[in-house]
Formats: C-alpha cells, structure tokens, sequence
C-alpha cells in the first residue's frame, strides 16, 4: 500500500471519527429525569461536549496533516486552472 492511499484512508477515518464525536457530543442519549453530576467543575453533558470538541479539534489537526493540498496552483497553459 502507498504512502498516499494510506494517508488518503486515514484522513477518511480521522473524518468519521469527527462527525462520531460531533453525534457523541449532543446529549441526546441522556434521559430527562436523569440526576445532575458534575464533572470538572460543570454539568456532566457539558463536560462531555467540551471534552468531545477538544477531541475534534485534535483530531482535525491530524486530518489536515494528512491531506495533500498542493502548496500553489498550477496556472500553466494548457491547464484547466489557467484562465
């Protein structure tokens, strides 16, 4: 397996986990009359939510570092850029 193919896989699974985070962080799997615990000083599912968007921001980091975005645009003639 390639280089490329790896990084371009990984950056897909660094992208799934993201929107598991995003879905993990709503409470919507919490129950209404569930009682209130705090964790770090705040609301259980606020905790939670925080913890998650830090995670996603690492992890976003890391999807960037894998993702080949060229460093200029090719704007030779003859290419589809080029106007």
């Amino acid at each position: 397996m390639s280089q490329s193919r790896r990084s371009r896989r990984l950056h897909r699974v660094c992208m799934v986990v993201i929107a598991l985070l995003y879905v993990f962080s709503v409470p919507w799997y919490r129950e209404a009359d569930e009682p209130l615990t705090l964790w770090l000083g705040m609301p259980d599912w606020v905790a939670v939510a925080l913890l998650c968007y830090v995670a996603v921001a690492i992890v976003n980091g890391l999807a960037w570092t894998l993702a080949d975005v060229p460093d200029e645009i090719d704007n030779s003639p003859g290419s589809e850029d080029a106007r």
